[in-house]
């Protein structure tokens, strides 16, 4: 009978079988990973809401937002550029130019701030309105008229900067509509403005002023409407530091005073301009009222035509973009006069 044996492999034999199988199973795994397909990796779940905060605090929106009711002046035309579809707005008091105005827009219109027609909010059925400004007052009402609506208002806050409030507006807005990059030019369009008169200026005498029904009236630095925070923002020295109102025809003042203060440069915003230019045949425009007086001839500002005039809509607009548009204008002459 046969004797039965076992084939013994030298040491060397067996580490090249090993190492035959290891390149074998490392081939296998390559064609199995290049057959399969790669996983996709799952699709980011488009988020439902956002929560923001406004000046009564956090408010969540559901995004995103079907129906916009939109009351607050100083936001309305950022709104319009980023294509903002709005069911409801107070089209009275909003400034020319906008695509809610046109004819056959389908905008319901609330009138204006003295005398709103409120119940056409219940009837425009919001989930959100963007309320502010000259609908500040009527918060409690659009409370009650639209329960489920998140209502949100942004005006610039009392004690706060007002450049620094005016870009919170439109960076919370661009939180809520997806427009994050848009808004971050806009601050950093106004953010450069600033900077341009900052370096332009070199602390002239500036005196601020309000046209209004052929008048001329005083802007107060820090306090007076809309021309006020200017001086705050751009560190302007004023030619006249008596006190003001935030009236927003600006306070009595007498032409003579204006003269006494002997002005480097003048600053106007030109109330008249955005609200009656059209329509009122008495309207007289800002320029014609400074150059053409007697009293201020011989003031360094009108001799120099060191006179700067806000945007023409501007009371109807008080936005970062009416600041920045302004801002630049101010850059322009100062650096033209250097």
């Amino acid at each position: 009978m046969p004797s039965s044996h076992r084939t013994r492999l030298r040491p060397a034999s067996r580490m090249a079988l090993v190492a035959i199988a290891a390149a074998a199973a490392i081939g296998l795994a390559g064609c199995s990973s290049a057959a399969a397909p790669a996983a996709s990796p799952s699709a980011t779940a488009e988020a439902t809401s956002v929560t923001v905060t406004d000046n009564h605090g956090e408010q969540t929106v559901a995004l995103p937002a079907q129906r916009v009711v939109a009351t607050d002046n100083r936001t309305i035309s950022v709104l319009d550029s980023w294509g903002i579809d709005v069911v409801a707005a107070p089209l009275d008091i909003f400034p020319a130019g906008l695509s809610y105005k046109k004819d056959g827009s389908g905008v319901i219109n609330l009138g204006n701030h003295g005398e709103p027609d409120l119940e056409a909010v219940v009837a425009a059925d919001p989930d959100l309105i963007i309320n502010g400004q000259r609908f500040a007052s009527h918060y409690a009402s659009l409370q009650t008229l639209a329960p489920n609506a998140t209502i949100i208002e942004l005006d610039p806050r009392e004690g706060e900067d007002f450049g620094d409030e005016l870009k919170r507006q439109v960076t919370v807005l661009g939180e809520v509509f997806g427009k994050q990059d848009e808004a971050a030019k806009l601050v950093a369009d106004y953010d450069e403005s600033v900077e341009r008169v900052k370096k332009a200026y070199d602390g002239q005498s500036v005196m601020g002023v309000i046209t209004s029904g052929g008048e001329i009236n005083y802007a107060a630095p820090s306090t007076g409407r809309t021309l006020g925070p200017v001086f705050d923002i751009l560190a302007l020295t004023p030619a006249l530091s008596s006190d003001g109102s935030t009236d927003h025809q600006g306070d009595d003042i007498s032409v003579e005073a204006i003269a006494a203060s002997n002005p480097e440069w003048i600053l106007v915003m030109d109330r008249d301009a955005g609200v009656s230019a059209n329509t009122d045949e008495e309207y007289t425009p800002a320029a014609d009222l400074l150059t053409s007086s007697a009293v201020l001839k011989n003031v360094p500002a009108v001799k120099n035509g060191h006179i700067v005039y806000m945007p023409a809509g501007t009371y109807l607009d008080e936005g970062i973009v009416t600041y920045t548009t302004f801002f630049n204008s101010l850059a322009d002459a100062l650096e033209s006069a250097s």
